[in-house]
């Protein structure tokens, strides 16, 4: 976070698109980086910058879930897991290399019981899971008695709910943020266990 900060103050850049997340996904920035590695190769050329920005990418999809092994000691056998958000990014049904496929198949390797909600890409996540996951009604069906919150893609209705109600809803109070979308000190203070993207979670 504080390197987006200091990337960020140069007004070149400026850092309206700066965020550190869990990963890029979608039909064409991933498509179109593996195009240029691949014509790069195919003329000989080694663009390991690119080639960086895809493994790191490959990497950052998967640390929401190495921070909840963390905290439930690699553990997840039968813990209840709420997801908010499963396309790549709000405002779409698209959900093609999104985070949230890498998260719940880690998940449901490592045994937990996940139950997800999107406002727009619940069909197309039934293509992907089927019966393997829950389907919920609402964004705040998953909580109930939930033993976490993941939260991959920042959709407006996940900025500001009701975290009195979130709180009556859920077993544990733990939210793993992987867009950076909650004020830690508010998490804090509201008796939430939070962790983030970027962020010293010990502060």
């Amino acid at each position: 976070n504080m390197v987006r900060k200091g990337i960020g103050s140069d007004s070149r850049i400026g850092n309206k698109f700066i965020y550190p997340g869990t990963g890029y996904g979608g039909s064409c920035f991933p498509k179109d980086v593996k195009a240029l590695i691949k014509t790069a190769a195919e003329n000989d050329y080694d663009l390991q910058v690119l080639q960086a920005v895809e493994a790191v990418n490959d990497n950052q999809k998967s640390i929401l879930f190495r921070k909840v092994m963390k905290f439930y000691n690699n553990n997840l056998k039968g813990r209840k897991v709420a997801l908010w958000g499963l396309s790549f990014k709000p405002q779409t049904d698209d959900m093609r290399e999104a985070p949230s496929l890498v998260i719940i198949e880690n998940l449901l390797k490592a045994g937990a019981m996940v139950k997800v909600y999107d406002p727009a890409a619940m069909t197309e996540a039934k293509k992907h899971f089927g019966d393997k996951i829950e389907y919920a009604k609402d964004q705040f069906d998953p909580l109930i008695d939930a033993d976490c919150l993941i939260v991959p893609t920042e959709w407006p209705e996940f900025r500001f709910p009701n975290f009195k109600v979130i709180k009556k809803l859920m077993k544990e109070h733990v939210i793993f943020d992987g867009r950076n979308i909650y004020d830690m000190s508010e998490m804090k203070e509201l008796g939430f266990k939070y962790f983030c993207i970027g962020i010293d979670t010990d502060r």
